[in-house]
């Protein structure tokens, strides 16, 4: 009787023991199964950190304002190239900025502008500006200096600025081509016309040129095309272009 009374202790005291261990167990697996969230606040200038856009150095909202028809503006740097872009609405006629200043007067400088064949944001694989070539050295008339390799080299940087955001590009080539209209005469919309058009860029058949070396454009890039005649003293119909690739798109307040 004694013995039994013993056995049956040790059976509860194991089985004890048993829950004991299996418990313990069951809240060892609980806690590492619990994620282990370190704390890095300690690295933090602040615990809301937020990241503040830059000012847009141009006023849209006076230029528009002015004139509706205002999508950005550009800037080659360090030239004399500071000028709104413009576009026509379905209002006017494609190439209504031609001879007309930002006020739509009459002038024979006329504006930097696009067409509606592009998008108002610069989203197209080649956006296409137009600027003319004057005596008086404004509008598109530095382009032509990049006719000279030096020259060329010392400035291949573009700023367009739009609402919201400043697009940076870097000039890969300028060279002499013929007046065919760009757009109508490539299909952007694919790989092989889009290809067709860089190929004449990269290699111009023009003696007139300038590529830039170490420059990779493919057509997975967003580029621009300033366009603008080779004389303005008379009629030509060829026409010199400057052509540079989307590098960095900054947004802005």
């Amino acid at each position: 009787m004694i013995i039994t009374d013993r056995k049956k202790l040790l059976n509860r005291i194991l089985l004890i023991a048993a829950v004991i261990v299996f418990t313990v167990s069951l809240i060892l697996l609980i806690i590492n199964l619990i994620p282990d969230n370190e704390d890095y606040s300690d690295f933090k200038n602040s615990s809301d950190i937020e990241v503040e856009l830059p000012d847009n150095p141009i006023d849209f909202a006076a230029l528009k304002e002015r004139n509706p028809d205002v999508i950005g503006w550009i800037t080659v740097k360090d030239t004399d190239i500071d000028y709104p872009i413009l576009q026509s609405g379905t209002d006017k006629a494609e190439d209504y900025y031609l001879k007309r200043d930002i006020d739509e007067n009459w002038k024979k400088a006329g504006s930097i502008y696009t067409q509606r064949l592009n998008n108002d944001a610069f989203l197209d694989p080649n956006t296409v500006l137009y600027g003319h070539h004057l005596a008086d050295k404004t509008m598109f008339t530095p382009l032509w200096d990049f006719r000279d390799k030096q020259t060329f080299e010392e400035h291949d940087t573009v700023y367009i600025y739009t609402p919201g955001h400043i697009l940076t590009y870097k000039i890969f080539s300028a060279f002499k081509y013929d007046d065919r209209h760009i757009l109508n005469s490539f299909d952007f919309s694919t790989k092989e016309g889009y290809g067709a058009f860089l190929e004449d860029c990269l290699n111009p058949k023009s003696l007139v040129k300038n590529v830039r070396e170490g420059v990779s454009v493919t057509t997975d890039d967003r580029i621009i095309t300033l366009s603008t005649c080779t004389n303005y003293a008379y009629y030509s119909d060829e026409r010199y272009l400057v052509v540079a690739v989307l590098t960095d798109d900054t947004k802005t307040k």
